[in-house]
């Protein structure tokens, strides 16, 4: 029962997932943390899909899990490969959204980042990731006891200050706000919530 409700799991936090980020972050050419933001700053910069990004820019993690802990790589895996297929099978529904829902960036921001730490957050509650920064901070609280939500928050940090030093400050600004609400809505979600053992 617990491996079809972590499949549902999967499944449903990849949908939220790939919604926050081709409806509500690439519009406003908006980032998120982790691997999501680094495939987002490298799409805008040079137009390759987010999705397949994501999956090369995470191998050395995913290799360093091998290592360390293979339950984080296996439980890890259909994450990163569900989540990235469906950021990229979204990318096309993109316009027409647009078209039919025009958002400030701020609420655009906001939404974003609560779709995304919703989709993030019950991936972690069924001890399953999208892989990249999330399966990092996975192994960071195993070791550190900090929750992963606050990890996760700090990596993401970093990563929007240096892709809004490469894109703009506008963007720098906004997707901070899509962090802070990525990382309150995951903490919210994996309160009480055992890291991998």
């Amino acid at each position: 029962m617990f491996i079809i409700k972590k499949i549902y799991t999967i499944i449903l936090g990849s949908i939220l997932l790939a919604i926050g980020v081709n409806f509500f972050l690439i519009p406003f050419k908006l980032l998120d943390g982790g691997m999501v933001g680094v495939g987002l700053v490298i799409k805008y910069l040079v137009g390759i899909q987010a999705g397949l990004v994501i999956i090369i820019v995470s191998i050395p993690i995913f290799i360093l899990a091998w290592v360390h802990q293979r339950e984080y790589f296996y439980n890890s895996l259909h994450g990163l490969l569900i989540s990235s297929f469906a950021i990229d099978c979204f990318a096309p529904l993109q316009h027409s959204f647009i078209t039919n829902f025009q958002l400030p960036p701020v609420i655009s921001s906001v939404i974003g980042g609560i779709l995304i730490g919703v989709g993030t957050g019950i991936m972690l509650r069924y001890r399953t990731s999208t892989g990249g920064t999330d399966l990092l901070a996975q192994l960071l609280s195993r070791m550190t006891r900090m929750n992963v939500g606050v990890i996760i928050f700090i990596i993401d940090s970093l990563i929007i200050i240096v892709g809004g030093i490469i894109i703009s400050t506008e963007t720098l600004l906004l997707s901070s706000i899509t962090i802070i609400c990525v990382g309150i809505v995951t903490s919210l979600c994996t309160l009480n919530v055992k890291s991998f053992s």
